[in-house]
């Protein structure tokens, strides 16, 4: 019989549902369970997308034998990562304390009062190079819990003071610098492979928001410009030419497990996806590089065709499995391709490396070897492909829809459509603003974390909360129209009263009045994304810029002085954080336009990539607009036509009517 994941929505914990286990979600039943009858709670840790996940379930979780051991001495509750990450933060964050690493799926001993005692990530159902079998563990761990209680209660105390560790991190003396700037970006280029991109070696993350940080650093003359478009060009042309990138459909895959980009770890993240397109888009700004304008567009393509609910969601991920192998869905013979190219094969083989011999399994994983191909083969062949591949079964589908990572595709939507002048991506940027802002709010109006079936659940997260009013003003300055930047600012409030630490200043992950937890969680790392503290500054930052109003700027400013000083030793895992301090201390300009028909003028602003500007706009007339603004106060049409306001702290310059007097000033 189902148990009692049958009532979830989480794909994830849905499949996990006929287990034999006695699962529980995570909540209050299986805590008040685990104290009735003084058992400790096993917390297994996963999503839906993930490879070692499936590999455990089926050795384990399927397993009867296994399943009476766990039934009988623990309270076992499922957890699915992407639905809560404030469980997730606290118990990777033990293990990792106690085992020097980490990953999914994680499997964690809890007390009933949640404080962790043992864990690790995967466990083999058999003794394995030096592993316990999972069954061992369960035993050697019941075992421990009934003959040596006293020791677990003993450390207990120390454990939840080491979680808290987030909650004591406390603002330095010394002011945080522009120099921490280019000490961040020196210790990229030190860390910078100069052969495939990236920073470090296997296994490559795409790192995003660290080549963001670059180009905002490139296009406002910060940087070392030519080893800075080093890094970012090199990185984004060796992931694009990779098998990491789909080849065939689009879209990226979410880490290279070789340090050249070559072999993925198959599965499709949505916020890998919305991430690299916005970075691809800036890329193409800032170079005029149309390699760059490719990748950005067929990877949100992509997320239309494939990622999209009816009601304009995005859902989260594509499995990395499937018929139960990893890459089957991704991977072709030799054979297979020549059958289904005909008399395209040979010079399509050879620019795919296909002709080469297999790379993966016995199949061949698509990349770009050639260096030159007929535009008009290279999309027949692909779309041969296309239809081929369709057919097979494909990779699950994890079709829930969170807030933050819809948030994510939202801003490179809303990015793309205004930049490229996408109608198609702006619509979906809208329908997307406006699932978030209707279907995703509790009775309460509070923003909510996932939705799967017509239904939204859970409280949401600081990183809902940031993301989507980062996200709603990239919608704002795309459209001009004023309910994205109120709806935007209304986030911000929530932010600053429900999630500021008031003692030391900077987030929690959490809001003041979430579910009590062991600790109350905080996220610093903006790496594979962007950290909820790192988000809400650099939004705050953008609302400060255009209302002029220092009660957006103090928190962030707050942020920054608890982690200046770990952002220049560690840029990777602070990218999008440097960019909130570049907005910071380059000074932001502001654009105030006003008119009827101010497409003009908004187009030179898109043209190239300006990350340290911020824009509104209004036709004459519009009081909400001007109530909503301040920027846009006193802002007139000059002798009947439309015109550009270009300020700095809100003291503006002459007012032009002339694209090209517009580019003038902006350059």
């Amino acid at each position: 019989m189902p148990n009692r994941l049958s009532d979830e929505t989480s794909p994830y914990l849905l499949q996990h549902k006929d287990n034999p286990v006695d699962w529980y979600p995570w909540g209050e039943e299986a805590l008040t369970r685990a104290k009735s009858e003084d058992k400790p709670l096993l917390v297994s840790i996963g999503y839906s997308a993930c490879h070692w996940c499936h590999v455990m379930e089926h050795e384990s979780f399927e397993d009867a034998e296994t399943a009476a051991i766990l039934n009988a001495s623990f309270v076992p509750v499922k957890v699915d990562r992407e639905e809560r990450p404030d469980v997730d933060t606290i118990y990777m964050g033990a293990v990792q304390a106690m085992t020097g690493h980490g990953g999914w799926p994680l499997n964690v001993f809890v007390d009933p009062e949640g404080v962790p005692f043992f864990g690790g990530t995967y466990f083999p159902p058999e003794p394995r190079h030096g592993m316990p079998s999972f069954r061992q563990v369960l035993e050697g761990v019941a075992e421990a819990w009934r003959d040596r209680r006293e020791e677990i209660r003993a450390a207990a105390a120390q454990t939840v003071e080491s979680l808290n560790a987030g909650a004591r991190l406390r603002p330095t003396d010394e002011e945080p610098s522009p120099q921490e700037l280019e000490e961040a970006e020196h210790s990229l280029g030190a860390q910078f492979d100069p052969n495939f991109g990236g920073f470090g070696g296997a296994p490559k993350f795409p790192p995003a928001s660290a080549l963001e940080f670059l180009m905002a650093r490139i296009a406002d003359g910060a940087a070392n410009s030519e080893k800075a478009t080093e890094m970012v060009r090199t990185t984004l042309i060796r992931m694009a030419r990779g098998g990491i990138y789909d080849q065939v459909g689009g879209g990226f895959a979410r880490y290279s497990v070789d340090a050249h980009w070559l072999v993925p770890h198959f599965e499709k993240m949505l916020y890998d996806n919305a991430l690299l397109a916005r970075a691809y888009l800036h890329a193409w700004q800032l170079t005029g590089d149309d390699l760059f304008r490719r990748v950005c567009e067929e990877t949100l393509d992509w997320a239309l065709r494939e990622m999209r609910g009816p009601e304009g969601g995005f859902y989260s991920a594509l499995d990395a499995d499937s018929e139960g192998e990893e890459g089957r869905f991704y991977v072709w013979t030799e054979q297979e391709l020549r059958a289904v190219l005909g008399d395209d094969a040979e010079p399509l083989l050879s620019y795919w490396g296909a002709d080469r011999g297999p790379n993966f399994e016995g199949r061949s994983i698509l990349y770009v070897e050639g260096e030159a191909i007929d535009p008009e083969v290279l999309a027949r062949g692909r779309q041969r492909l296309y239809e081929v591949r369709a057919q097979r079964v494909w990779p699950g589908l994890d079709d829930k829809r969170l807030t933050a990572w819809n948030a994510l595709m939202l801003a490179a939507l809303a990015d793309a459509g205004a930049v490229l002048e996408r109608a198609d991506y702006l619509d979906a940027a809208r329908q997307c603003a406006e699932f978030l802002l209707g279907q995703m709010r509790g009775a309460d109006g509070r923003l909510l974390r996932t939705y799967k079936d017509g239904r939204a659940s859970l409280a949401a997260y600081l990183e809902d909360h940031a993301f989507l009013s980062e996200a709603l003003l990239v919608l704002y300055e795309a459209t001009l129209e004023t309910r994205w930047f109120t709806a935007a600012r209304g986030l911000a409030d929530d932010i600053v009263t429900r999630f500021r630490d008031p003692d030391a200043g900077g987030f929690f992950d959490t809001a003041s009045d979430h579910e009590a937890l062991v600790v109350r969680p905080r996220s610093f790392e903006d790496h594979p994304i962007p950290a909820g503290s790192s988000a809400a500054a650099l939004a705050l930052l953008r609302i400060f810029a255009v209302t002029g109003e220092r009660a957006y700027e103090r928190p962030a400013i707050e942020v920054f002085r608890l982690l200046h000083k770990a952002v220049a030793r560690h840029p990777q895992a602070f990218g999008h954080l440097l960019q909130a301090m570049h907005l910071h201390f380059a000074t932001p300009r502001e654009v105030a336009l006003v008119g009827e028909q101010v497409e003009p003028l908004a187009r030179v602003v898109r043209r190239r990539l300006h990350p340290t500007v911020v824009v509104a706009g209004m036709r004459p007339g519009d009081e909400e607009a001007v109530e909503a603004i301040p920027l846009l106060r006193g802002r007139d049409l000059v002798d009947g036509n439309p015109a550009a306001y270009v300020c700095e702290n809100f003291a503006c310059r002459m007012p032009v009517t002339d694209p090209a007097e517009l580019e003038q000033l902006l350059a």
